[in-house]
C-alpha cells in the first residue's frame, strides 16, 4: 500500500472499532459506569494501572476496587483515613496487591486535596516539560514522593528508563480523545489531542509491523517514538484514534 491507501485503510478501521459496543470487552467499561468526572478519572486510572493479563480478569479486578471504594471512588479518595484501607487487605491482582493499591490511593489522596486532582498534575507537568513522554517520567517521581513500598515502584512506567507505557498511554486517551462516538471520554483540556501516543502491546506491534509503520523489534520506549512520528503523518491532529486499528485489527482479525 502507499501512503494515502494506508490512512484510508487504517481510517475505516479505525472508524469500524472506535464503537459503543467496543466497551463490552474493553477496561475502559469501569470508568463508563460513572458520570462525575473525578470518578471516571481516579476508576479509569485506577483501571489502566491493572489492565494487564486476561481482559475478563482486569474487569473483575476493577471492579472489584470499585466496590471495596463503595462504587464512589473520589469520595473515597478523598476522604478515606489510614484505618479505611484495611477494607483492601487481600486484594490482588497479579503482581498489584493489596499494599500497592494502599499506596496508589494515599497518592491519590495527595493529588486530589493539593494538586486539584489528575488532570491538573499531569497538565501542569506536559505544560512545564512540552512532550508527553517527558510529562509522565516526572510524574512517577511526584506519584512515588509519599513513602512508597519498594515493591510499589514497578506499577507506574518511566519513558526515560525504555518502557513504552503502554497502559498510562491508553489512559490518557481515555481522558484526553473526543468523546464524539462514546468511546473516549474528552474530559481533558489541558493536554491536546495531538500529543497522545499509541499505547503499544504485543498486537498493536504486530499489527504496525506488518504495515511498515514500525521496524524496531522491541515494543519499548524507542519503538513508540517511532510509530508516533509515523502514525502522526497520518493525521497529525489525532494520532492515537488508529489505536482502535492497531488492536482491533491484531486481536479481532488476527492480521
Amino acid at each position: 500500500m502507499n501512503k494515502t491507501e494506508l490512512k484510508d485503510f487504517l481510517d475505516e478501521k479505525a472508524a469500524h472499532y472506535e464503537q459503543p459496543v467496543f466497551l463490552e470487552q474493553d477496561p475502559i467499561q469501569i470508568p463508563h459506569r460513572y458520570t462525575l468526572k473525578e470518578d471516571i478519572e481516579i476508576s479509569g486510572f485506577l483501571t489502566a494501572v491493572i489492565a494487564w493479563g486476561n481482559r475478563r480478569s482486569i474487569l473483575n479486578s476493577a471492579g472489584r476496587m470499585m466496590e471495596l471504594m463503595g462504587n464512589a471512588p473520589h469520595d473515597f479518595v478523598l476522604n478515606h483515613k489510614p484505618k479505611d484501607l484495611a477494607v483492601f487487605d487481600g486484594f490482588v491482582h497479579r503482581t498489584f496487591q493489596a499494599e500497592d493499591l494502599k499506596y496508589f490511593l494515599k497518592a491519590l489522596q495527595e493529588i486530589y486535596t493539593q494538586q486539584q486532582g489528575l488532570e491538573q498534575s499531569l497538565g501542569r507537568l506536559f505544560m512545564e516539560h512540552g512532550e508527553l513522554q517527558l510529562a509522565l517520567h516526572h510524574f512517577k517521581k511526584e506519584f512515588f514522593a509519599y513513602d512508597p513500598p519498594d515493591r510499589t515502584l514497578k506499577h507506574l512506567p518511566d519513558p526515560l528508563r525504555g518502557s513504552a507505557a503502554k497502559r498510562i498511554n491508553m489512559y490518557l486517551r481515555w481522558m484526553v480523545r473526543s468523546d464524539a462516538r462514546a468511546v473516549d471520554f474528552g474530559l481533558w483540556t489541558q493536554i491536546p489531542t495531538s500529543a497522545l501516543s499509541c499505547p503499544l502491546d504485543v498486537h498493536s506491534g504486530r499489527v504496525a509491523r506488518k504495515l511498515k509503520l514500525l521496524k524496531r523489534k522491541q515494543n519499548d520506549a524507542k519503538a513508540l517514538q517511532e510509530l508516533d512520528k509515523a502514525l502522526r503523518k497520518l493525521d497529525p491532529t489525532d494520532p492515537v484514534k488508529y489505536d482502535f486499528a492497531l488492536f482491533g485489527l491484531g486481536v479481532d482479525e488476527k492480521f
